[in-house]
């Protein structure tokens, strides 16, 4: 069974530059990591009891249970 707290995400890089930034859970939101990612590059990110939201800067694809979407560019 997918709990929440069991759910990925595969992010792909459609242009260098790419900025994957996982936010924390609890009273206040905060960054707690980040990466970049070039063209071609896919990450694979999970939810967790420390990471309530993952935020994507840059051209991706970005797979999740619920579906695909692209995010656009920076520019």
């Amino acid at each position: 069974m997918n709990q929440a707290g069991n759910d990925f995400v595969v992010i792909k890089a459609n242009e260098d530059g790419v900025n994957v930034i996982g936010l924390t859970r609890g009273s206040d939101t905060r960054f707690h990591h980040s990466e970049k990612l070039d063209k071609g590059e896919v990450m694979i990110a999970q939810f967790t009891e420390h990471t309530s939201a993952i935020k994507v800067r840059g051209k991706a694809l970005i797979l999740t249970s619920h579906g695909e979407i692209e995010s656009d560019s920076r520019k």
